[in-house]
């Protein structure tokens, strides 16, 4: 598990965009930090840890660029 170090004016959503590309790594990284699930917007240093989750391509690509089965 990786780290992440909070600067002033993070928050969940953007922290998460940061890390995988997309808002929805939003609800895995606050499970793995429940002491600080109720910030809203961090200050400068807090130190968060980074679940290892998958994101699949085809999560976080627009429609028109993913691969169907046909």
């Amino acid at each position: 598990m990786s780290t992440y170090r909070t600067i002033q004016g993070d928050t969940w959503d953007g922290i998460a965009y940061k890390i995988a590309g997309t808002e929805e790594f939003m609800t895995p990284l606050m499970q793995a930090n429940p002491d600080y699930a109720e910030i809203v917007i961090f200050p400068t240093g807090i130190i968060l840890n980074i679940p290892d989750v998958v994101i699949q391509a085809a999560d976080i690509l627009p429609p028109w660029r993913r691969e169907e089965d046909v």
